[in-house]
């Protein structure tokens, strides 16, 4: 059974190469049309929000909540995926109602040069933060750290993934996305059912952590729940996918992405609840769920993990060549440099994987947390259309949550307790809570001192 894990990522990697056309033109490589100019249909748009955000990273990290806090870390992960709510929402705004072609521009329009440097800082640390964990996961699955296996599965993904991306753009993501979600609601199908006749898990092993808001569980969905109002508009592959369709189709493929996200997210992280009620002191969620379901559930549980890295590794590099080539204009834009910004950025994630931290729900948490910094702007200036907030309050914003981002890293990691001995989820949710506060705060008396100055951009 050992060839099987391979032969699927093979069969993933040389069906997704054949499915990538090759970008002949500017608007397919960056906008994802066809060849004729068609926009993506309903299906394949919602299949591509969806797949690129249940990425490898969020399987396990929704397994291992669960394995940790039950149920209820679980669902606090599934949260994150009402982001799919507020982003459609925040695309509606910026494209339809306001007529910005990009959130760079909107915040162009409204706070100048700082407006669009801290969102591209925030977004491009978010872009090398999802190639690198998503290529951590697959070097997990294949080999211990550090081991040959290990070393080679990383590269000869990252090879394949950089090579039909590098190929075809933005199409190509959206043509793989379609098969990859295909092929990942067929495999997670299949391991449902497997474990639903399983005679070693039963369903009240769902319950085993007893709900309590002080708990770690808990207190993870209130942090979601605080986040989501701004995550969605740092992340630059959905908002890339808010700019490809008519209005109507946009608005229902972020509402169809919202509810099947959170199913196969809850689903695949009840796997993760039901091997910690039934772990044995000291066993890995790994090892008990092989224990408790057997090798052909694990087998096509890893199968899982690799689908969804793939997948959203072709996203994120096709985001990372529209940032840099396109929405920051640091490059001309051409399917040249393009493809010379995927290779950097892929570059960039094998470094961290190699010599970087390898918590995966840190990376979470530190880019949920530097993005709150847009809460604000989204409650004030996007969906208030407040033109009089100052640059000095978007500022005051951006050093505040980044400065939060920075402290949970350190708390989280032992580095520093400066929070005292509080469980780090707990830090996590005050300091969401004062980066929130602080925002706002900083929104109200901005536009409160220029209410009698004219419209603009706002010094």
């Amino acid at each position: 059974m050992d060839y099987v894990l391979p032969a699927l990522a093979g069969f993933v990697a040389i069906s997704s190469v054949l499915l990538s056309p090759k970008a002949q033109t500017e608007g397919s490589f960056f906008r994802g049309l066809s060849a004729n100019g068609e926009q993506p249909g309903l299906l394949t748009l919602t299949f591509s929000q969806v797949t690129t955000w249940i990425f490898a990273r969020s399987l396990m990290n929704a397994a291992i909540l669960g394995f940790y806090y039950g149920i209820w870390g679980t669902m606090a992960y599934a949260f994150y995926y009402f982001s799919f709510m507020t982003g459609g929402r925040i695309v509606d705004h910026l494209r339809f109602e306001q007529g910005f072609d990009s959130v760079q521009q909107f915040l162009s329009a409204r706070f100048g040069g700082w407006g669009t440097a801290c969102y591209n800082f925030v977004i491009g640390v978010r872009l090398i933060s999802e190639v690198f964990a998503n290529l951590l996961v697959i070097g997990i699955l294949f080999g211990a750290a550090g081991s040959s296996a290990y070393t080679i599965s990383i590269l000869a993904f990252a090879g394949v993934t950089l090579f039909y991306s590098m190929l075809g753009g933005l199409r190509a993501s959206l043509r793989t996305d379609l098969f990859q979600m295909i092929l990942f609601l067929g495999t997670l199908g299949m391991l449902l059912v497997l474990v639903a006749g399983s005679a070693n898990v039963g369903f009240d092993d769902l319950w085993f952590k007893s709900f309590d808001i002080s708990q770690p569980g808990p207190v993870l969905m209130l942090v979601a729940l605080l986040q989501v109002w701004s995550y969605p508009m740092h992340d630059p592959v959905m908002m890339d996918r808010g700019f490809l369709a008519d209005r109507e189709t946009t608005r229902r493929s972020f509402f169809h992405a919202c509810w099947i996200s959170f199913l196969c997210i809850l689903a695949f992280g009840c796997l993760g609840v039901l091997a910690g009620a039934n772990a044995i002191n000291g066993e890995s969620m790994n090892a008990a769920l092989m224990r408790l379901l057997g090798e052909v559930p694990m087998l096509i549980f890893s199968g899982c993990l690799v689908i969804s890295a793939m997948s959203t590794l072709d996203s994120t590099l096709s985001s990372s060549a529209k940032l840099i080539a396109s929405d920051m204009g640091v490059l001309r834009m051409s399917l040249r440099n393009g493809r010379m910004v995927m290779a950097i950025f892929m570059l960039l994630g094998l470094l961290l994987v190699f010599w970087g931290n390898k918590d995966l729900f840190s990376a979470v948490a530190v880019s949920g947390t530097a993005s709150m910094y847009l809460a604000p702007v989204i409650f004030f200036t996007l969906w208030g259309k407040r033109t009089d907030i100052p640059v000095c309050s978007y500022l005051f914003s951006f050093v505040l949550a980044l400065g939060g981002a920075v402290l949970y890293f350190t708390e989280s990691g032992g580095h520093t307790a400066l929070l005292g001995d509080l469980h780090k989820y707990t830090k996590l949710l005050y300091i969401c809570l004062v980066v929130l506060g602080g925002g706002c705060l900083s929104f109200w008396l901005g536009g409160l001192l220029n209410r009698s100055k004219p419209s603009g951009v706002i010094r």
